[in-house]
């Protein structure tokens, strides 16, 4: 079977509802009240998709979010007149899903069968509770801002909403839009003290000539700095296949982008530095531009008595911290978010593990309750 012409996969599940799916909900259920969306896991809805993303888990696909009281009565019909009567391709693009030798990934394959589509029906709390470990429904407490991964946040307010017959998808998108401004900056105070924490081992490990340590100190400060610019820009930094592209689409990547380029193809701890500093100085103009504290002096200068180029980016943490009036977040402990101190693929990919970690790291369920 030839490939056909790509089309962005928001798009083509945008047709796809409305040419394909729409109709024969209708005739498995008529007149019953629903929502039709893409969202969650997938590049396409963070728009990062490519005619590579077509290989696996790509192609027409959508959730059907029913009342939680419909679904139940009427689900497996739904699902199985989609089965019986979807068009075997569309666009070009098979809709039956088949399952592979890691039976988790599903890849498109034409089929004279039963369609195994990729229409998910379900609730609209259910798939929330499923994919962040709460409902916002119900509210949003601090211990589900910061232990919810960045990814998974992205994932639930991108994508697009074909239909939103409900009235229930589109507030909830709404209240996990940005972070609430107290904790958006603890937060932002929080990413400022990883880069504190560090930004003085690219010259001390380039001092005793460990030119690989010094690159791995500042390919990590690298990847602060991006995931900085993106909070400050209110942007959920992705997980790391995408953050370049993510970052790629602030206003500090023009500027940035040629300095963190330098910092990576730097051979010597000397030139590191230099670029490093000069990115420094390009974030710290930024957070003076956001006027969300008292103007912090830009400049870089030496490590206490040691010959090495640093911001000290805790006088940022510290203008951030004394901003916040809420004495609930003021009360956190500084380790932030999960993805400030977990990097495990494992444990920010589950809900139920970034909220144990999180709560065991923070003391937040302790302090404001527990997560559902």
């Amino acid at each position: 079977m030839p490939t056909p012409a790509f089309l962005p996969g928001l798009e083509l599940s945008r047709r796809f509802y409305t040419e394909a799916v729409r109709s024969l909900l209708e005739e498995a259920a008529p007149g019953i009240p629903h929502t039709a969306a893409r969202i969650g896991p997938g590049s396409e809805v963070l728009g990062y998709d490519t005619e590579r993303s077509a290989d696996h888990e790509w192609g027409p696909r959508l959730q059907l979010f029913l009342h939680p009281h419909d679904v139940p009565r009427h689900a497996a019909r739904i699902r199985h007149v989609l089965a019986q009567h979807l068009p075997k391709t569309f666009h070009g693009w098979p809709t039956h899903f088949a399952a592979t030798k890691d039976r988790d990934i599903r890849v498109m394959q034409v089929t004279e069968g039963p369609v195994h589509h990729r229409v998910e029906v379900t609730a609209v709390s259910p798939w929330f509770r499923a994919a962040l470990g709460f409902d916002p429904a119900s509210g949003v407490t601090p211990a589900h801002w910061l232990a919810t991964p960045t990814q998974l946040l992205a994932e639930a307010t991108a994508g697009a909403v074909f239909h939103d017959g409900l009235r229930t998808l589109t507030p909830a998108r709404a209240a996990l839009r940005w972070y609430p401004h107290d904790l958006w900056l603890h937060l932002l105070a929080c990413q400022w003290r990883r880069i504190a924490q560090e930004e003085a081992f690219v010259g001390r490990c380039g001092e005793v000539g460990d030119e690989l340590g010094s690159a791995v100190e500042a390919a990590r400060l690298v990847r602060d700095l991006m995931r900085l610019c993106l909070l400050m820009d209110r942007r959920y930094p992705p997980y790391g296949k995408w953050l370049g592209s993510a970052f790629a689409r602030t206003p500090a990547a023009p500027r940035l982008t040629p300095e963190l380029t330098a910092v990576l193809a730097a051979t010597d701890w000397h030139t590191r530095e230099r670029h490093l500093a000069h990115a420094y100085e390009i974030v710290a103009h930024l957070h003076n531009e956001l006027e969300l504290t008292d103007r912090v002096d830009p400049g870089t200068r030496s490590y206490h008595s040691r010959p090495f180029r640093v911001l000290r980016a805790d006088r940022f943490t510290r203008a951030l911290t004394a901003r916040i009036k809420d004495p609930d977040i003021r009360e956190l402990r500084t380790a932030g978010a999960v993805d400030q101190f977990i990097d495990s693929t494992e444990v920010l990919s589950h809900p139920d593990l970034a909220g144990a970690a999180t709560d065991a790291v923070t003391g937040v369920d302790a302090q404001r309750g527990h997560r559902e």
